[in-house]
């Protein structure tokens, strides 16, 4: 099942894509999933991030191939990191590449999508607290990062998270999915989440520990190699096997 958010004629909704048509949700799919019998066709609404996280908690590091491209050691704990609410953006709208940066890359990255209140939660049980799980692009400027040595400027910009294009509900295994990037259509990074050093059970039950997940809050797992460096007018496109491919062109900073 592909859950969407998206907005017509001035009104935002959830819904469920069914081929070339929304059909729209009561409720948020965090209350439910019921339909009515409003009914929209795909190309007749604009399609939103499919959910508004109070929180992005992202993972450092979470591929060894990407650790050894940065020349680093991977961690023995997952090196996590959040990115604000304001930074999301959904499919095809503007990453927009800030002026007080000269570097701005893309990553591409499984993001799990929470679906009920997580505290404690158990390695066991982790995979009942996720409603399903969409593409992200965690944007970073790279010359801040270094520049700063922490990652909240440099990965906090507004539309530097860029979600979606839906909510896949129907995947068996998250730690076996092919991940890519491609820019201006050739591919740049090719990875799969088997590699990731902690994988979506463990991720969930060690966020839970720190802090609560909230319906809707997104972990977004980490990257593989072959990040590299966006500039305006480029189109990033992030791939994920079984969930689908989240397209964003950037944009200059006016």
């Amino acid at each position: 099942m592909k859950i969407v958010r998206f907005t017509e004629a001035g009104r935002t909704a959830y819904g469920i894509l069914d081929g070339e048509q929304i059909k729209a949700l009561w409720t948020t799919p965090f209350e439910g999933l019921a339909t009515g019998w409003e009914v929209h066709a795909l190309g007749e609404v604009e399609l939103l991030a499919p959910c508004e996280p109070t929180k992005i908690v992202a993972l450092g590091l979470n591929y060894r191939d990407h650790a050894v491209e940065f020349g680093r050691e991977a961690p023995d704990e997952p090196l996590i990191f959040l990115k604000p609410g304001t930074s999301v953006i959904g499919p095809e709208a503007e990453i927009i590449y800030p002026r007080m940066s000269r570097r701005v890359d893309y990553e591409a990255e499984l993001g799990v999508v929470i679906g009920k209140t997580a505290r404690h939660v158990t390695e066991a049980e982790a995979l009942d607290y996720v409603l399903g799980y969409t593409c992200v692009n965690d944007v970073t400027a790279r010359d801040l990062q270094k520049k700063d040595g922490l990652f909240t400027r440099a990965k906090g910009f507004d539309t530097f998270a860029p979600l979606g294009p839906w909510i896949e509900t129907e995947i068996a295994d998250p730690d076996n999915l092919t991940v890519e990037a491609y820019l201006n259509g050739e591919r740049r990074q090719h990875g799969n989440t088997r590699d990731m050093v902690f994988g979506v059970r463990r991720l969930i039950s060690f966020i839970s520990e720190i802090m609560t997940l909230l319906p809707g809050d997104v972990i977004a797992t980490g990257t593989p190699s072959g990040v590299g460096p966006m500039r305006v007018g480029d189109v990033v496109e992030v791939r994920l096997e079984g969930v689908g491919a989240l397209r964003n062109r950037v944009a200059a900073e006016k």
